[in-house]
């Protein structure tokens, strides 16, 4: 395992717990995780339950991300969310282009890449979603498609922005499917982020961004895949719901 870079494991919760519900899993996770040091571990609850779970996790070894949110700072913007905003719940990292919001919500890496800007100026770290659909792998599009979105997501950032940035491989096929890629397919992937990463920055740059797996990471195949070279952490989905599950995945990573 790389030490260089510092694993780091985030949950995207999604559309998914109340307040309360919300409560019950970080507080789990606090009693479960407690000792954990080796890795970052991130929770990112839906905007309803950011202050309460922000409470909970005060003085824990959890940090707190968001899914989303706005490119721009305050104003007319009928229900967006500014970094402002999630800056008063204490959040640190925040989640962009998901695939999901950029296959129902259309987001373009134009528009990621303004996120990004927007995050790094209010010292949030961005974690930027990249990976091809099943037909896109099909048809050998997978580096076309990573390389692409790399340079359109994280187009502007200076260096130093760069490497407090997190970039999240995400096969679109693997997500929610129960399909995983194998280590290989993995290791290949973000091998091949890092060599554009490394062309649009520089190799000490590259070598410092944490590149995460995302796409049906269970206790399971957890150990396997953290173990590449390439593979600094996961984002992980329907894991994360459940507390034994998501910190199975932290401990067996380790």
């Amino acid at each position: 395992m790389n030490k260089e870079r510092k694993l780091i494991i985030a949950g995207n919760w999604k559309m998914n717990k109340t307040v309360a519900e919300a409560l019950a899993l970080v507080n789990s996770l606090k009693l479960e995780l407690a000792n954990v040091k080796e890795v970052d571990i991130v929770v990112c609850p839906p905007f309803t339950a950011l202050e309460s779970v922000s409470k909970a996790v005060l003085d824990s070894n959890l940090r707190l991300g968001a899914q989303n949110m706005s490119e721009n700072n305050f104003g007319a913007f009928t229900g967006e969310i500014c970094a402002g905003m999630l800056k008063e719940f204490s959040v640190r990292y925040i989640i962009l282009g998901h695939s999901e919001r950029r296959q129902y919500q259309k987001e373009s890496d134009k528009l990621i890449a303004r996120k990004a800007a927007a995050a790094h100026a209010a010292t949030l770290k961005p974690i930027v979603c990249v990976g091809e659909t099943l037909a896109e792998r099909e048809a050998n599009q997978t580096e076309k498609v990573l390389e692409t979105q790399l340079r359109g997501s994280l187009a502007g950032l200076t260096k130093e922005q760069a490497i407090e940035t997190i970039v999240a491989y995400e096969p679109v096929w693997a997500i929610g499917t129960g399909k995983t890629a194998t280590t290989q397919q993995a290791q290949s992937a973000h091998a091949f982020i890092r060599e554009v990463l490394a062309k649009m920055f520089d190799k000490a740059a590259a070598r410092k961004i944490r590149i995460q797996y995302g796409g049906s990471v269970k206790p399971s195949n957890a150990r396997e895949l953290m173990s590449q070279p390439d593979v600094d952490g996961a984002l992980v989905g329907g894991a994360s719901l459940e507390a034994r599950s998501f910190a199975d995945i932290i401990k067996n990573s380790i």
